[in-house]
């Protein structure tokens, strides 16, 4: 699977005063998408970034990647240096769905070595960001998907979009697949990759309405992430 090309810095770029400001509690968060292509680490890194300015101890952790490393390496760089290894454990070279790599690669994937790499890794941090591949719905192995995986390491998530036509739609179909496995959706981010036209400038307001229409299982107490002043995240 390729994973997202970020969104070009000349199309759209997050204010650094509008960006993500979670609470000073410790809590981790599941990056996930609507589909490939949407700009989740462009966004995770523009979040860890931020945090990072103001003190915290975050960092991005990708615990599968297919194809390049680039999406890791930027995670690696941003969460100051660390080794790209530590940040992906696992990795394929070819452009494909985990699942499908490891077939091809005739290698096997133990879900449990990743629960156990994340657990090791986000105990360093006061925040950490783990990023799926693609979509939510990805296969990792023939019965193990990104949505297993966010389950098991019990983790809010954070939705990114990019915000286009078909949005909504992917959008409401993923809160409802989140809601499904039982866990709290706990912001959305439309990213804007400069090809939203002016209908499509309204997504962020009609997607917040349909969303509070249709409960997500929202968590009580649970500090949500803000991306505060900018139109394009919903919490």
């Amino acid at each position: 699977m390729v994973e997202e090309k970020r969104s070009s810095p000349n199309s759209y770029r997050l204010d650094r005063k509008a960006l993500c400001k979670l609470p000073p509690l410790r809590v981790n968060f599941f990056i996930t998408g609507t589909d490939t292509g949407v700009g989740k680490t462009y966004v995770t890194s523009l979040m860890i970034a931020m945090l990072r300015s103001e003190g915290k101890v975050a960092a991005g952790f990708k615990p599968i990647s297919c194809g390049d490393r680039e999406d890791a390496q930027i995670l690696a760089s941003v969460s100051g240096d660390l080794a790209v290894d530590a940040v992906n454990p696992l990795h394929f070279n070819s452009a494909l769905a985990p699942h499908a790599a490891a077939l091809l690669e005739n290698k096997r994937i133990k879900p449990a070595e990743l629960v156990a790499s994340y657990q090791a890794f986000s105990g360093e941090f006061d925040t950490v960001l783990v990023e799926g591949a693609g979509g939510w719905e990805v296969p990792i192995t023939e019965s193990y998907f990104f949505s297993d995986l966010a389950k098991d390491l019990g983790l809010p998530v954070i939705l990114i979009a990019a915000n286009r036509l078909g949005a909504l739609n992917h959008i409401l179909l993923t809160l409802s697949a989140i809601k499904a496995k039982g866990l709290t959706c706990a912001g959305i981010v439309l990213n804007r990759d400069g090809h939203a036209d002016d209908h499509q400038q309204g997504h962020p307001g009609i997607a917040h309405r349909c969303a509070a229409s249709r409960p997500h299982h929202p968590r009580p107490g649970l500090p949500l992430p803000r991306i505060h002043g900018c139109p394009h995240c919903l919490a």
